[in-house]
């Protein structure tokens, strides 16, 4: 068996967003699973010195526009939040909530959140946010909350966020194929290239 995609996205990433709508499919093509980790960016920065594209001179405004054009370009739905960006913490420990309670539904969940922000503005930093679209998918709104909460779902968030700077990840989405980093929506082309090659 193929070893999995790892695909690191950050729940404020709109490239995140649009790479979250491919992914699989790509991957199923090629006889691959994926491993979604979700990070936060925002711990990344502190590392690379970077900073959200909206607040980057000329580089915000180009963005802005590319987002909502990228989207159209691959007939993916999309509106920008009203609020952005925003802190992916309470999604991220959500997702590891899930996936440690019933992983059966982690997929479903982090899809779900970035529909909810992307397409329909729900604010998904707020814990009532998530909730909200996590009860769509008939999960617990109590267990999560607790969840959200554990001590445990905390370190565990900032044990992967560690782990995937650790592993050279600074961006959203960034995936990684036997050990082959690919950062960026835009590389999702040179991904399938080299898995269905093995490289080149």
């Amino acid at each position: 068996m193929a070893a999995a995609i790892d695909f690191y996205f950050d729940f404020s990433s709109p490239y995140g967003y649009l790479a979250a709508t491919k992914v699989d499919a790509l991957a199923a093509r090629h006889g691959r699973t994926v491993a979604w980790r979700p990070m936060l960016l925002g711990v990344a920065f502190k590392t690379t010195g970077g900073q959200p594209l909206p607040m980057v001179p000329l580089k915000g405004d180009y963005s802005r526009h590319d987002f909502i054009r990228s989207a159209r370009f691959h007939g993916i739905p999309y509106r920008q939040p009203t609020t952005f960006p925003i802190s992916g913490v309470t999604p991220t420990r959500a997702f590891y909530w899930q996936q440690g309670s019933d992983p059966a539904k982690e997929v479903a969940l982090a899809q779900a959140l970035l529909r909810a922000y992307f397409t329909e503005d729900v604010n998904i930093s707020s814990v009532d946010g998530v909730l909200a679209v996590a009860a769509t998918l008939g999960i617990d709104a109590d267990a999560l909350t607790a969840g959200i909460n554990d001590p445990a779902i905390k370190d565990r968030t900032r044990a992967e966020v560690e782990a995937a700077i650790a592993r050279g990840v600074f961006g959203s989405p960034f995936m990684v194929v036997d050990g082959e980093p690919f950062w960026g929506m835009d590389r999702l082309d040179q991904m399938e290239r080299w898995l269905a090659t093995g490289g080149f």
